[in-house]
């Protein structure tokens, strides 16, 4: 049952950072008007789709990521070319039905070859029917029906080109915001949880137990209170509780531990752990706590979002300069395994770690890598300095191969992930 619970809270967290990032692309790119085709949430096969107004929310069989497919950013999969035979359906004096095959099987329509055709600035097209010519209005929300798919058409102004160089960056940067908020008040949520420590703490409290660890044999429990170690009182310095567990690798040690009301002490033996310095026992020391207070909720959500945007950025930087193997990198193998481990600590260091996968995804996504959101905020920015856009065609591909790169790099680090969860 507390595995079933893991994966949940695995897959839960995903689902929450990657849809905030794509709700934030939605909602910004809908309030510039740009017809938003499709919301999805992963890659791949469509697992579920459902359509509501003028867009397809689906969920896909690769959870990696997500997109929102705007109108006019790629080009459009129906086009209707003049020469082309269709069948029309007029409603209220508009086309409001465009078909491109099976004519034959289409009911009350008006059948012609297309002699001109302007679906982006006019909204007009001319059929050939039997010999005569005659124009026609097309609804700015008319459908192409072809291969029995609706296609809404995208006139120039609710296409994510048509917009202002504003419009377009908002959509663009619309998705890492919305990560940046979540994180936010994910931060605001741990802190309020767990509150913040006190300023002269008199005790030291057991946190978070690692089982099979010398802690969990000796049976301490959360919440004991560590008074002495080896009659050396500890008092609130957490600190020295590390240090002397540290120095004891391989050295039994005397506790004397507090449970409620009852002292009692226990002998246990810190252990060395691949990766780490000096012994180590098993448990995490807190200190004592108390409620923060409105203003200090934020003052110290802020704080936590500084702190860990340095450490990302310190990442970084160290995987650029500095030297760094393949197992250092984590893919969604990975990340989903850490998320798991972290689940067993409880919902507090799970909303911790909701925060900074979200603060981080949101950081990612700006670095100016094709495919990603910085650098097609790089391509808007060029465009605004040179006063007209760069050619399409040539963003398109750069993006394409970015994308394609970015997949191939996931693929190997996802394979590394595998053999490394077979190896262990």
């Amino acid at each position: 049952m507390q595995m079933v619970q893991i994966v949940l809270s695995s897959v839960l967290v995903f689902f929450i950072i990657v849809t905030i990032h794509e709700w934030g692309h939605f909602i910004f790119a809908k309030r510039a008007g740009i017809l938003v085709r499709e919301f999805a949430i992963g890659f791949g096969p469509k697992i579920f789709a459902y359509k509501k107004g003028e867009t397809r929310y689906t969920l896909r069989l690769l959870p990696i990521g997500g997109y929102v497919r705007m109108a006019g950013e790629d080009p459009e999969v129906v086009e209707i070319q003049p020469g082309q035979t269709v069948a029309i359906r007029i409603s209220d004096g508009q086309v409001k039905k465009l078909y491109a095959d099976q004519l034959d099987m289409r009911k009350n329509v008006i059948r012609g070859e297309i002699v001109s055709i302007d679906l982006e600035h006019h909204l007009n097209l001319t059929l050939a029917v039997d010999g005569e010519q005659q124009t026609y209005q097309v609804h700015p929300q008319a459908l192409i029906v072809a291969r029995n798919q609706d296609t809404q058409i995208a006139p120039r102004n609710r296409q994510f080109g048509g917009k202002t160089v504003g419009q377009r960056a908002l959509a663009i940067f619309g998705g890492p915001l919305m990560n940046f908020i979540l994180a936010f008040f994910l931060f605001a949520a741990h802190i309020l949880m767990v509150g913040i420590p006190l300023e002269n703490p008199t005790y030291v409290k057991v946190g978070n137990i690692k089982e099979d660890m010398p802690a969990a044999k000796a049976n301490i429990q959360e919440g004991d209170i560590i008074e002495k170690i080896n009659g050396v009182a500890i008092g609130g310095d957490a600190e020295k509780l590390v240090k002397m567990t540290g120095e004891s690798e391989g050295k039994p040690m005397t506790w004397s531990v507090l449970r409620g009301t009852e002292r009692f002490e226990v002998t246990l033996t810190p252990v060395k752990l691949e990766g780490h310095e000096g012994g180590k026992v098993g448990i995490s020391p807190i200190l004592p706590t108390r409620s923060p207070s409105f203003t200090e909720t934020f003052q110290h959500a802020g704080t936590s979002m500084v702190n860990m945007t340095k450490l990302i950025f310190d990442g970084f930087k160290q995987l650029v300069f500095g030297q760094f193997k393949l197992d250092d990198l984590g893919g969604p193998v990975r990340t989903f395994e850490i998320t798991g481990q972290v689940a067993k600590q409880g919902i507090e260091q799970l909303t911790l770690w909701t925060a900074i996968l979200s603060l981080y995804l949101g950081i990612f996504n700006l670095l100016p890598i094709p495919a990603l959101d910085g650098s097609r905020l790089v391509f808007i920015g060029v465009e605004a300095l040179r006063g007209k856009p760069i050619d399409p065609n040539r963003e398109s591909m750069v993006h394409f191969v970015g994308f394609a790169m970015l997949m191939m790099l996931i693929l190997v680090v996802t394979y590394n992930d595998i053999l490394r969860l077979f190896k262990s």
